[in-house]
């Protein structure tokens, strides 16, 4: 999937209906998140970590922000990150279980992952049965939940919670969307976990730990990483350039 097809169908009345109400649920996840650095994996378009008081924030990934990486080959050293956001990049990895490893390995001990997934136990996952495997959003894996939180077991991250939203179904005509309006509401009473998307919460438990005194002075890029973020890359830059 390119960013040019992503971008456009954001552009749509269904993409900006999902990014309102997934900015919203953004906004309040990483409000009470503490630490010094945070970074948010890919989709620019949606500004997942303007509402953290965290004081050092990184938009990171293909052709996004300010760093240029793979999700699979995080440049961050590790224990060095205490939140990052994946908004619907499992979906669109070439291997998500990695993805989620990378995070792992990246985040502080206590520090938080935040994630929405689009959901294939709903009128989302029905519509993208019968669409073309070309278009954003269908051409993504969709993950159920159980999934998602057996990965998160196998890589020692905890989960906490989960808000699943947007129970009407995909249709892009504004007029139609808010005639389903009434779905929407009553579907977070009578079937909420048939949302078509949901955000994960999730946090990274370490037995023992032993709480340092952050260094100032280390560089928070991994110090074998190559410019660009993944290893394909020939063109290396000595480490200080990047601190």
């Amino acid at each position: 999937m390119t960013s040019e097809i992503r971008n456009i169908w954001l552009e749509t009345t269904l993409g900006k209906q999902l990014l309102l109400q997934e900015q919203a649920i953004f906004d309040t996840a990483v409000s009470d998140v503490f630490g010094f650095h945070a970074v948010q994996i890919n989709f620019p378009a949606l500004d997942c970590l303007r509402n953290s008081r965290i004081p050092t924030t990184l938009t990171a990934g293909k052709g996004a922000g300010h760093l240029h990486c793979e999700s699979t080959f995080l440049p961050f050293a590790e224990n060095s990150i205490d939140l990052i956001c994946l908004p619907h990049v499992l979906e669109f990895s070439d291997n998500p279980h990695q993805t989620l490893r990378e995070v792992s390995r990246v985040l502080v001990p206590e520090g938080y992952l935040v994630m929405s997934v689009f959901n294939p136990y709903s009128m989302w996952g029905i519509r993208k049965l019968f669409s073309k495997k070309q278009h954003y959003p269908w051409v993504g894996q969709f993950f159920p939940l159980y999934r998602i939180k057996d990965w998160l077991a196998l890589l020692g991250l905890e989960f906490v919670e989960v808000q699943f939203f947007n129970h009407a179904p995909p249709i892009n005509s504004e007029r139609w969307l808010k005639r389903f309006g009434f779905i929407r509401k009553i579907g977070r009473l009578w079937w909420p976990m048939a949302g078509g998307q949901y955000i994960v919460v999730a946090k990274k438990r370490v037995v023992n730990i032993t709480l340092l005194k952050p260094n100032w002075k280390k560089s928070l890029l991994r110090p074998d990483l190559v410019v660009g973020g993944h290893k394909k890359h020939e063109q290396k830059k000595d480490i200080s350039e990047l601190t």
